[in-house]
């Protein structure tokens, strides 16, 4: 096993409430040769926050992680399996029951956020987003009231966000079944309401004080606005760096399932503003 060098590593503890899952997982899946495998798992979960967090390709992986081939491997097997939002929907149960609320929620809020797009993603599932003047991709995140991710959607830019706000609806129905409200902004119109409609689902749209100037936080969507500013602190968020959608909104699991590991575990990470220890 390797040293933990790095703040993102996990922690005994951590891994503690991450590990059973995959080990289960393992144990659903064995090898045809039933080979266990030469990585340990806690291993690839460290490299998979490494890059993260660092925002590095594959090939930058430094070299106490196991080769990028075998992170590759198990970052796109977990991500088709939906083992990554089954490790992110368990932790995030954990923190809801820990806050005194159900395991599900029954409201959500839902938001986009347009984001560049790196040279190689294929300009098929790349777009503009005529309004903001971005040309990449469009991450559409449903949360509960704690900012805790619910659904993910990634699109092309130029999506609008009817489909967007569609799109997670119908995630958020299917998954969550308990959820009975969502609140939106402004920008997504009468057809997602009246697709809310149809799932069961009272859709409200929050709107903005026409008086008011500049940024002003509007009551209740503001938790989602923070989860997108939480988000991006993870390099690899900030851009749009995947080939496919699916890897985009697997990144947003992985990472959220770190912050949502270390809040269970009250890790934090000293900061600029933390004092420097006294010396001798």
């Amino acid at each position: 096993m390797r040293d933990r060098l790095y703040y993102t590593d996990t922690t005994e503890e951590q891994w503690g409430r991450i590990g059973p899952v995959i080990r289960a997982w393992k144990a659903a899946h064995p090898s045809v040769s039933g080979h266990e495998g030469l990585y340990e798992m806690r291993d690839i979960v460290d490299a998979i926050f490494y890059q993260n967090r660092a925002g590095c390709p594959w090939s930058l992986l430094p070299a106490d992680f196991p080769p990028a081939s075998a992170v590759k491997y198990y970052f796109y097997t977990w991500r088709d399996a939906g083992l990554d939002k089954t490790i992110h929907d368990l932790l995030r149960a954990q923190v809801r029951e820990r806050a005194g609320r159900a395991e599900d929620p029954s409201a959500v809020v839902l938001d986009t956020q347009s984001l560049h797009a790196a040279s190689n993603v294929p300009a098929a599932t790349t777009g503009k987003d005529a309004n903001k003047k971005v040309p990449g991709r469009k991450r559409g995140l449903a949360v509960d009231v704690l900012g805790l991710i619910i659904a993910v959607v990634v699109m092309a830019a130029g999506a609008h966000e009817n489909a967007l706000g569609k799109a997670l609806l119908d995630k958020v129905a299917a998954t969550t079944p308990t959820v009975t409200k969502a609140w939106v902004d402004q920008g997504f119109k009468t057809s997602v309401v009246e697709h809310g409609a149809d799932l069961g689902i009272d859709v409200e749209i929050v709107k903005r004080n026409p008086d008011q100037a500049g940024f002003v936080v509007q009551p209740t969507r503001w938790v989602v606005e923070q989860t997108n500013g939480i988000l991006i602190y993870d390099r690899y968020l900030v851009r749009e760096y995947t080939v496919d959608p699916a890897s985009s909104e697997s990144r947003v699991y992985w990472s959220a399932a770190r912050r949502i590991v270390r809040r269970l575990t009250g890790d934090t990470t000293p900061t600029w503003r933390d004092p420097l220890p006294a010396t001798a």
